[in-house]
């Protein structure tokens, strides 16, 4: 269980879901003010008694800035008198970068997972984006803690589309799509996808089971080019009407027209991420996470 001696954190830009986590696990839950210097140079600021156990829910979407602050307010949280300080960070940023692809390339993962180690005593993150690793504690150098945002996605399935296909994009995804699509009593389809570019995709089906709606799950959409190559596959497949659910929703500038121009009617997300699209929320499940024993 959560100790009552702990208090939950957070930045103001992430005070909707904190104040959900909070609620959920029967804590209180503070603002971090953030002063700003004339030279842009910012200093995170707790403004009450941090508890013995201090959580910090911080979205670390962004260019690097959101990073290096939750850092400072890890220290800060120390400082005045956390013993220990847990980061909930319902998306964790350059994970894709796992290896040395081309000469010259550095292995990000590894320098964020390190960064973090060094900071916080426990991470606790949803759906990272790991592809050739089994377990994000072979990245993050303290307890590190991922879990699965399924089960949330598979009850808005089951409330709202429950004779839909649930469709992953490509063969990276199918334990996790067929996990969705079984908690969801529904069927399931994976597809094929080649990258061209970072907006050149494509992706293709076999054959699908006999439906005439789908959703195309996915963890990330950033440039939307897989969402909308896979959402024109399912077209040509005889699927009339296409939803999409994502994780993290990063969609960078042009990727919510590029996913609608493929026929998509809706699209929403997990508020991993505040954005518009939020319909789903992960706080039940960061919850459960904190008052797992550690």
């Amino acid at each position: 269980m959560t100790s009552r001696a702990a208090r939950v954190h957070c930045f103001p830009r992430d005070a909707r879901l904190a104040r959900r986590v909070a609620a959920r696990a029967g804590l209180a839950c503070a603002k971090i003010r953030v002063h700003r210097f004339p030279d842009g140079e910012s200093m995170p600021l707790v403004a009450s008694a941090p508890g013995k156990n201090a959580i910090l829910v911080r979205a670390l979407d962004g260019q690097g800035a959101n990073l290096f602050d939750t850092l400072l307010a890890a220290d800060a949280l120390r400082r005045a008198g956390a013993r220990r300080v847990t980061l909930v960070a319902p998306y964790l940023p350059y994970m894709r970068q796992d290896k040395v692809f081309r000469p010259g390339e550095p292995i990000s993962q590894r320098v964020i997972g390190d960064l973090l180690g060094r900071s916080f005593d426990r991470v606790i993150t949803v759906e990272p984006h790991l592809h050739r690793i089994a377990r994000l504690g072979e990245v993050v150098a303290c307890q590190a803690d991922s879990i699965t945002a399924a089960p949330a996605i598979a009850e808005w399935v089951k409330r709202n589309r429950r004779d839909s296909l649930v469709a992953g994009p490509d063969a990276e995804s199918r334990s996790w799509i067929e996990s969705i699509a079984r908690q969801a009593d529904t069927a399931s389809a994976v597809g094929v996808k080649h990258r061209d570019s970072d907006r050149r995709v494509r992706v293709r089906f076999a054959a699908l089971a006999r439906r005439s709606r789908a959703i195309i799950v996915d963890d990330i959409a950033s440039s939307g080019a897989t969402l909308a190559a896979a959402a024109r596959a399912l077209r040509t497949r005889g699927i009339a009407a296409i939803d999409v659910i994502v994780v993290h929703a990063i969609f960078a500038p042009g990727a919510i027209a590029r996913i609608r121009r493929a026929g998509v009617r809706r699209i929403i997300s997990c508020d991993t991420i505040r954005h518009p699209t939020n319909a789903i929320s992960i706080a039940p499940l960061l919850a459960a996470a904190l008052e797992r024993k550690t």
